[in-house]
């Protein structure tokens, strides 16, 4: 990464990088009903996670987390692919934002109160973007 990347990337990166690490960390040994609780929202829109385990989905989402802050994090992890992983990341929490019930208000694509927490992930898919499309130069 050189000076002009650094200038860039830099912020886009800690700020998500962190962000995510935390997330990641904070799921690490889920007691039971957390695990049930963070697979049935998952599963409940994207239903191939049904056949996972609770507890086996919320290790492996806290792993693949850290994982992907981590990348974010480390310089020598060129942007585009850092990007990409956070991009999908992103994509698969708007996914949950758009599938749930009670997250939109009805005919928009505002959020609920409920939904504020899930709508407000769009910042990692545009940083994601960004980091994917970065400067060509």
């Amino acid at each position: 990464m050189n000076a002009r990347d650094l200038t860039w990337q830099l912020p886009l990166r800690l700020t998500a990088g962190t962000y995510i690490v935390d997330s990641g960390l904070h799921k690490w040994n889920p007691d039971e009903e957390t695990a049930k609780q963070l697979h049935g929202f998952a599963a409940g829109t994207y239903p191939f996670l049904g056949a996972v385990p609770p507890v086996t989905f919320s290790k492996a989402l806290a792993a693949g987390e850290t994982l992907l802050g981590a990348a974010l994090l480390v310089p020598a992890v060129p942007a585009r692919l850092a990007g990409l992983g956070l991009l999908g990341f992103g994509a698969g929490l708007l996914g949950l934002y758009a599938k749930t019930p009670g997250m939109r208000r009805p005919g928009t694509p505002f959020p609920t109160q409920d939904g504020v927490s899930l709508a407000k992930d769009s910042w990692l898919v545009a940083i994601g973007a960004a980091l994917v499309l970065g400067d060509r130069r």
